[in-house]
């Protein structure tokens, strides 16, 4: 009898160590925990573990979102809210649709991104970015818009300056439960990284805000697409599983999907 009782209460323990292993395993695959502060903040939730839902609008409530309508130049689209990386007779289309604050985007790019880089670069295909705001109203701040004017700003000295942008912030981004990007003179010093970017126009645009009503613009438009988490990654509107069990996939492994779309 109290030889069951030992077995028993050993099998117990080492399920409970089985639990606490798997789950350590779990929390280690999500990058960081999602904390959601304050009452009126939405909950956010996490879409089978690879990547953060979009709940609503951004919330914006920051004036100058209400200043005059300023479209950067090199922005495309009917409306003016893409902004296309590539050779504009590529074969091929690959969407991409990113929050600057999330991480699972970070993880992406700093993963994948070079690889989409130079598949772009090489005429396989043109990347449509299309980005969002709405991390700000699930997670508190203005990070996701300030980076995203910023970002106009950048489109508007020239589409290989954006990029170079994008790719700086998303290889500086802070926790997600921070407002980091939220700060312009922090943004500012990241686009030192960009050579040539910090002109005056691009400094006056940044701290004037001249493009946060674009950014509101954009965020809309994202609205309006069936796109329910980010990163969503579409090639000829065929979506790519980018993300395993909360990770990106690797070049090779993104490179292998892109030619099983284009043959």
């Amino acid at each position: 009898m109290s030889n069951t009782r030992k077995t028993t209460g050993r099998t117990s323990a080492t399920d409970r160590m089985r639990a606490a292993r798997a789950q350590a395993e779990r929390s280690d695959r999500i990058r960081r925990r999602v904390v959601v502060g304050g009452a009126s903040a939405a909950v956010l939730a996490l879409v089978a573990g690879v990547a953060f839902a979009v709940s609503g609008s951004s919330g914006s409530t920051d004036a100058a979102t209400n200043g005059p309508l300023v479209v950067p130049a090199n922005a495309s689209g009917t409306d003016g809210t893409v902004i296309t990386y590539g050779k504009a007779d590529a074969p091929h289309t690959l969407e991409v649709y990113e929050d600057f604050r999330c991480p699972f985007c970070e993880q992406l790019e700093t993963t994948t991104g070079k690889a989409i880089q130079q598949l772009a670069d090489a005429g396989t295909f043109k990347v449509e970015y299309h980005l969002a705001t709405f991390l700000d109203k699930n997670l508190g701040g203005k990070g996701s818009r300030t980076a995203l004017a910023a970002a106009g700003a950048a489109l508007n000295e020239g589409v290989d300056k954006f990029k170079q942008f994008h790719d700086v912030l998303y290889a500086n981004q802070p926790d997600e439960r921070t407002d980091g990007f939220g700060d312009v003179n922090h943004i500012l010093d990241l686009a030192g990284q960009v050579p040539g970017l910090k002109t005056d126009g691009f400094v006056k645009a940044v701290q004037d805000g001249t493009y946060a009503p674009w950014a509101a613009r954009v965020n809309e438009e994202f609205n309006k697409s069936d796109v329910t988490g980010t990163p969503t990654v579409k090639l000829d509107g065929k979506k790519l599983d980018v993300l395993t069990g909360g990770k990106a996939v690797s070049p090779e492994q993104f490179t292998a999907m892109v030619k099983q779309v284009t043959g």
